[in-house]
Order: structure tokens, then C-alpha cells, then sequence
């Protein structure tokens, strides 16, 4: 059998019986062809299902750093394509940015996504996850309703 033909019946482009009689007319007539048997073909044909759905367990850690050493812990995470919230309203602002700046980093490093999700509450997620939608700050969309009122 031809690398094609193996490669085209991989594929599912071509089935096993073409493949044979093809075979048939390339091979000298006084040689004998051992045709596999159906059974033999049904189960080559079952071997082949490979599951698209490698993650069985997915999770999502909450995380609440207390200092910037903490992020690379959550940067670890993110590297074991998990899903990570990171909230960081109990932290100093200058240590919250510093750990955001290394996450956006990270996640960009890993062709991820962050996106804020709340006052200073982010959603880091890897390749595999995709992040459909925003959410909108209430406080921005307070101050600008008074902005419009003055």
C-alpha cells in the first residue's frame, strides 16, 4: 500500500476496499492477495477515535494575594492552563499593579487572556479558555452619568 493511499484512508478519504483493489491491479497476477477480512477492518476502523477532550478536570482557583511574592505562585497556574480570579482588594496599590503587570506578562507569554471583572478583581485565563464578553465599572459608568448632569 502507498504512503498516499495509508495517509487518504487515515483521513477517512478512502476506504479500505479501493485501497485493495488498487492494489489488485498494481501486483503481478500469478502473486496471491490476502484481502483483510470485515471483522479485521471494523475493528482497525474503531482504533482510530481519538477524544478532542483532553481536560477532564477543569478548575478554576480563587486567589487573594497578600504580597507581590505571590504571583508567581498564580503565574504557575495559569502555565497548568487553569483558570485563575485574582483579587486583590487587600493589597497595598502599588504591589497590585506590579502583580498585574507580571500576570498580563505571563498570560501574554502563553497567548491567554486577563480581563478585570470587578474593582480590582481580574480573570486570568489560558490559551484554552476564551473570554467572551466585558463587564462594565459601575463607578466609571456612575461618574460619567454625573459628568453628563453638570
Amino acid at each position: 500500500m502507498g504512503v498516499m493511499n495509508k495517509f487518504m484512508n487515515f483521513l477517512g478519504l478512502q476506504e479500505e476496499e479501493e485501497v485493495v483493489e488498487r492494489e489488485v491491479m498494481n501486483t503481478p497476477e500469478d502473486q496471491e492477495i490476502e484481502t483483510p477480512s470485515f471483522d479485521k477492518r471494523k475493528n482497525q476502523k474503531g482504533n482510530n477515535v481519538v477524544s478532542i477532550h483532553s481536560q477532564k478536570n477543569v478548575k478554576v482557583v480563587l486567589y487573594e494575594p497578600r504580597s507581590y511574592d505571590e504571583a508567581q505562585e498564580i503565574a504557575d497556574h495559569i502555565r497548568s492552563h487553569r483558570t485563575v480570579v485574582v483579587n486583590l482588594q487587600r493589597i497595598r496599590k502599588d504591589q497590585a499593579l506590579r502583580i498585574i503587570d507580571f500576570l498580563s506578562g505571563t498570560v501574554y507569554a502563553l497567548g491567554g487572556g486577563i480581563s478585570k471583572v470587578g474593582n480590582n478583581i481580574f480573570l486570568c485565563t489560558p490559551d484554552t479558555v476564551e473570554i467572551q464578553g466585558s463587564i462594565t465599572e459601575i463607578l466609571a459608568d456612575t461618574e460619567q452619568e454625573l459628568n453628563r448632569m453638570r
